[in-house]
């Protein structure tokens, strides 16, 4: 009887650790499988040192790019009754999606969170009125540029600024957040009050409710402000240097930035951006401000 328990004992000893072999085995395969895979999406997460972006073959493999334009910034990007996006950005837009061959998925952007979306992926190309900056430009890659801008600052026709310097202390001057007014602002004039906001529409119904003295934004767009709503003038049309708007990308993603340059040459060449004006500006700003606003790669004029 011991013998035949002793056995039993053994075998079932033996049973037990070939078991444990087998499914620490398992165990290995399994994370060997979970650390291949973490291993792939670590890979993409640390693409363009750190910044995740797709490629342009990847862009054309999916079918899909995503292109992030403001959906409340008429006539530049904008939601229109029948919830289509419309402006001179999104007729970009619609080109470079028709000479992709993909689809277009439209991610609204506010100005706070262009490079945001850029630096996360979550967009593929930003193609919201933005102005190129040296600051930008160390997180962002900017393409060709396809438009002039300048601040500008507007305000009540009651009592007009033409001299920014003149806002007296107790008086407030409203920006949006991550513009280049801000910018502007703070380093040069440090002691006038800005009320910020996130969206261009929060900013214009403040303004139109009587908050700040003024507001400062890029000229094209207090211009328009100023031709739309009465009671308003535009007394600074041009403060400090003159700026472009152009098309950006990821950092580091030189496939797309390439698809795109040549992208914005050939559309210079066919005068697509005189087009582009035609169609979506020039209700707003009229046939003088063309040739200044419009920027046309490889034309040869």
């Amino acid at each position: 009887m011991k013998k035949n328990l002793i056995k039993n004992i053994k075998a079932k000893k033996i049973i037990t650790g070939a078991l444990a072999l087998v499914l620490g085995a398992s165990m290995l395969g399994a994370c060997g499988k979970s650390d291949a895979a973490n291993g792939e999406n670590g890979a993409q997460k640390l693409k363009a040192n750190g910044k995740v972006y797709r490629t342009l073959d990847e862009i054309k493999k999916s079918g899909t790019i995503n292109i992030g334009v403001f959906s409340d910034k008429n006539p530049f990007g904008y939601v229109d009754e029948n919830g289509d996006y419309q402006g001179y950005d999104v007729y970009l837009a619609n080109r470079i999606g028709k000479d992709l061959g993909v689809e277009i998925n439209y991610v609204s952007t506010e100005a706070a969170n262009r490079v945001e979306y850029l630096e996360s992926g979550k967009v593929d190309i930003v193609l919201a009125n933005f102005t190129v900056t040296d600051e930008r430009a160390q997180k962002v890659d900017f393409a060709l540029p396809y438009m002039n801008v300048a601040l500008g600052v507007v305000s009540h026709k009651d009592k007009v600024i033409k001299d920014i310097e003149k806002v007296s202390s107790d008086e407030q001057v409203i920006v949006i957040s991550g513009t280049t007014a801000e910018t502007f602002l703070e380093k040069n004039y440090p002691d006038i009050k800005l009320q910020k906001f996130d969206t261009y529409a929060a900013a214009k119904t403040s303004f139109e409710n009587g908050t700040g003295i003024a507001w400062a934004n890029d000229n094209t767009e207090v211009i328009a402000f100023a031709k739309e709503n009465e009671g308003y003038e535009v007394g600074i049309p041009s403060l400090g240097s003159q700026d472009t708007i152009a098309p950006a990308v990821s950092k580091g993603n030189e496939s797309l930035l390439k698809w795109l340059n040549d992208e914005l040459v050939t559309l210079g060449k066919e005068k697509f951006f005189h087009a582009d004006y035609e169609k979506t500006l020039i209700d707003t700003y009229g046939a003088d401000y063309e040739d200044t606003l419009v920027v046309e790669q490889g034309d040869n004029k």
